[in-house]
């Protein structure tokens, strides 16, 4: 009591203040008695930004970046808890005011509680059934394809990220070359186009159009793609230049979110819960890194500020440029064919290239390239190794970006890039050293959680849409 601060009185009173937290126990047990439990104990988070703040006011306590983003997914937590109970409440107030609803509502949840066993049939089932073999047959096909087109896609990915740092730490300091590489090898592509452009080798949907739209359009759709190509390769090679792999992997991941916001604007997709959950995790998950004080030695921390909003504008870039390619196939095009498809590559890729070739001259980036194959760790042919494996890396990337866009969505192709997000920051740990500190790992996490969370809509989406086609089916066997 004696070495108390401000004395006796102080003392005392902070004693007796602290005694009145009764009326805190007295609020949780009102709330308990009302409620549950759980909602006095959500309710409490209530508090959660409020001391932190009048920490930081009265006991001067540092608030660095870790802590924000530490209270922001506390107060999401809490927002999401609420958000549920508003939905329960409002479907049961619903329910409550419309009998024929509290019908419906209660036989949703007899075929809730139907769904595991529906999941499982028995022998007998398997036996009685009248599906015939060829869909049977050409659902496992369709499933084979999608699993090899996700393989190349994780493997093109992971390989071209490795890579093209592979190129900076041995010496490699062209952007432009990095970029090249990216789109160069197109030509790998073509006999894939020739084959699928034979007169008996067609494969389109059943709504393509009778009537090509003009090349005039064309022309302007595949030279604006291929622009936006190129300057989306390029920030990605100052992102690689300038970030350890890990990171710039990690911020990667932000494009899904960025993809579901162009999606919402361009291509209707409706914006869930799920979904919003996945937006902000992710760009928590960025923001993690950026509060981050990571630069590496050889970088300055303002090369890391250029390396990080490069990262953040490519993965917003790529993701407008498959929603507009969406667009394109909806408006312009009007067909997914594989031919269409491919051109959709190749013919942007050659602009790119284009683009490229001249962005290496104009910069005089060309002056240097003899010097920098001559200083080149693994000399001339590992130079030429490195650079020939990258554009064949990124090429059966596009390969697997391009099958899974034909027998999904480009939506699905842009979920499934991010499956590849735990691996090169793993791989970059192992091959170049890279610092793996419990910030990494929280984004990490944080940015799976998002991929998670995406994917179970459109688990949500599927069940239901087999729901209403076996009730359909019930119904027309009525």
């Amino acid at each position: 009591m004696k070495e108390f601060g401000s004395g006796k009185v102080s003392y005392v009173m902070t004693l007796v203040w602290t005694a009145v937290r009764q009326l805190v126990s007295l609020g949780a047990l009102g709330l308990i008695y009302e409620v549950s439990s759980l909602f006095s104990n959500v309710i409490s988070t209530v508090s959660l930004p409020v001391v932190p703040i009048l920490t930081v006011i009265f006991f001067h306590d540092k608030m660095d970046g870790l802590k924000v983003v530490a209270m922001v997914l506390s107060i999401l937590g809490f927002v999401s808890y609420v958000y549920q109970h508003y939905l329960d409440g409002a479907k049961t107030n619903n329910c409550l005011s419309n009998p024929h609803r509290l019908s419906i509502y209660l036989l949703e949840a007899i075929e809730d509680s139907k769904v595991t066993a529906d999941a499982t049939p028995s022998s007998k089932d398997a036996t009685t059934t009248n599906q015939p073999i060829l869909p049977i047959y050409i659902r496992y096909k369709w499933w084979l394809l999608v699993a090899l087109y996700t393989f190349f896609l994780i493997v093109g990915n992971t390989a071209g990220t490795l890579l093209g740092r592979l190129y900076f730490d041995n010496g490699g300091n062209s952007k432009w070359l990095a970029t090249f590489v990216q789109s160069a090898g197109f030509p790998l592509l073509l006999p894939f186009y020739l084959f699928h452009s034979l007169p008996n080798t067609p494969k389109t949907t059943p709504f393509t159009p009778k009537i090509s739209p003009s090349l005039s359009t064309l022309a302007i759709l595949y030279v604006s793609i291929g622009l936006l190509t190129s300057g989306d390769d390029l920030m990605y090679s100052y992102g690689l230049l300038y970030l350890p792999v890990s990171t710039y992997s990690l911020l990667c991941s932000s494009q899904l979110a960025f993809n579901a916001l162009f999606s919402f604007f361009l291509n209707s997709l409706k914006l869930t819960p799920y979904i919003v959950n996945s937006l902000v995790l992710l760009t928590i998950s960025g923001a993690l890194l950026a509060v981050s004080s990571e630069s590496s030695a050889s970088n300055s921390t303002g090369k890391y500020v250029i390396g990080f909003l490069c990262t953040i504008g490519a993965s917003a870039l790529a993701s407008l440029l498959l929603s507009l390619t969406q667009l394109a196939f909806e408006k312009i095009l009007k067909k997914e064919s594989v031919p269409a498809i491919l051109e959709m590559q190749i013919f942007p890729s050659i602009v790119d290239t284009c683009v490229c070739v001249v962005g290496i001259f104009a910069s005089g980036e060309w002056r240097g390239l003899k010097q920098e194959i001559a200083g080149y760790k693994g000399g001339r042919v590992s130079f030429v190794m490195n650079l020939a494996w990258t554009a064949v890396s990124w090429q059966i990337y596009s390969i697997g970006s391009l099958g899974l866009i034909f027998e999904a969505s480009s939506l699905f192709s842009n979920v499934i890039s991010t499956v590849s997000l735990p691996i090169v920051p793993i791989l970059a740990v192992m091959l170049f050293h890279d610092q793996m500190d419990g910030v990494k790992v929280a984004s990490m996490l944080l940015a799976i959680w998002g991929f998670c969370s995406y994917v179970y809509q459109h688990y949500l989406e599927g069940s239901k849409l087999r729901t209403a086609i076996r009730n359909a089916d019930a119904i027309s066997d009525c």
